[in-house]
């Protein structure tokens, strides 16, 4: 970004529980010049105070629903960081506001339908302005889109081109529900009991790579036995979001993979008759029940430090050849590592350039922030065989 700005960073929606936890881990770095900002200038003042920022940390008064306001907010910043969701009700706005700014922007969504009607409406307005557009650079679904970066990058080391086929299984994770995840998946249901062209959308893996449609996938949702994982396998709840996020960074990447690419994500159980039981359980059962949480709720810092994540990928060739790498994170997926995930992001975005357009994390920054991630950020990736 070639012009000069006030901030790098601008924490929108910082007066909310994950803004919060992003305010709180950027105010650690030196001289990065950032700024919090929200609907309320005292709610942004008790923040402030609250996670021990200084008191001359500049407050931004913004609204999702006052254009003007977030035209401005994108004027003085190089990059927006929003936890303001869902971004299908408050986005819209803010994403016009960084593209016509050529303002860089990263958010948290997990809502394709969204997501790919501003691929639609942006894409090519953001690469005429430079505007990075850098969507869900939290749990969905950055683990997961630079898992296979990653593991693609050992692959074509090792054996000198890409897996054709990769598989995504979450060994272990705990950590609880996400308010905003839930708050989001109600809207996107609500969006597509609207508008049934939404639900091809939300069905089909190539959601995201507009004029592309690669051949066909693993469903996920039906337990099976992984014998190349040794486990049973449960569908896993991001696999919607993330895997159209892996395909789309693919795609960008001018089909890096391979234009017969196959990719799935599947939760992993256990062995024998007892692993078969939970992944039917799990199967069967709705991933959110008949929780009451609504964004702006979480867990306790205890929770959040005692949570954690472990996905293993499987890249496999037609001759018997493999690869394996994990991801592992420090914290509770949903919080503690998506805060510090997401807030990595915005930094690499001020660090690095690049081209403008609706992007992922994984192609808009690749290997640099897998490297970001794991100094910084207490994700580890590694090549497990």
């Amino acid at each position: 970004m070639s012009d000069a700005r006030e901030f790098d960073v601008i924490v929108y929606g910082a007066t909310g529980y994950t803004g919060r936890l992003v305010a709180e881990y950027i105010k650690g770095k030196s001289g990065l010049k950032w700024a919090m900002a929200g609907r309320s200038l005292s709610k942004l003042e008790e923040v402030r105070d609250l996670i021990g920022a200084s008191a001359d940390t500049p407050l931004v008064v913004a609204d999702a629903s006052d254009p003007a306001s977030l035209d401005v907010m994108c004027k003085r910043t190089k990059v927006v960081l929003t936890t303001v969701g869902p971004y299908q009700l408050y986005g819209d706005e803010l994403v016009a506001a960084c593209v016509a700014n050529g303002t860089d922007y990263t958010d948290l969504c997990g809502e394709p339908a969204w997501m790919r009607q501003k691929i639609d409406q942006h894409d090519a307005a953001a690469k005429a302005s430079g505007a990075r557009i850098v969507f869900s650079a939290g749990f969905d679904s950055i683990p997961f889109d630079l898992g296979v970066l990653f593991l693609q990058q050992k692959a074509v080391e090792r054996h000198g081109t890409p897996a054709p086929r990769v598989k995504g299984r979450v060994r272990k994770m705990q950590g609880g529900a996400s308010g905003g995840t839930i708050a989001s998946l109600t809207e996107t249901m609500k969006a597509a009991a609207k508008n049934p062209s939404i639900i091809g959308l939300l069905r089909s893996s190539f959601a995201l790579t507009p004029g592309f449609e690669g051949p066909s996938q693993p469903s996920g949702l039906i337990p099976e036995y992984d014998s190349d994982a040794g486990a049973w396998a449960a569908p896993f709840v991001m696999a919607p979001i993330n895997t159209k996020n892996v395909h789309r960074t693919n795609f960008l990447l001018g089909h890096l993979w391979g234009t017969d690419f196959v990719y799935d994500e599947m939760m992993l159980t256990t062995m024998g008759d007892a692993g078969k039981a939970i992944a039917e359980g799990i199967a069967k059962m709705n991933p959110f029940g008949d929780s009451k949480l609504k964004p702006g709720d979480g867990p306790s810092p205890e929770e959040r430090e005692n949570g954690f994540y472990d996905i293993l990928f499987i890249g496999q060739y037609p001759d018997g050849r493999e690869i394996r790498a994990s991801v592992k994170g420090d914290r509770d997926p949903g919080y503690g590592s998506t805060s510090k995930m997401i807030a990595e992001t915005a930094i690499a975005l001020c660090e690095i350039d690049g081209p403008g357009g609706v992007t992922t994390p994984g192609a808009a920054l690749g290997e640099a922030l897998v490297d970001r991630l794991g100094s910084n950020a207490g994700l580890t990736f590694a090549v497990e065989g």
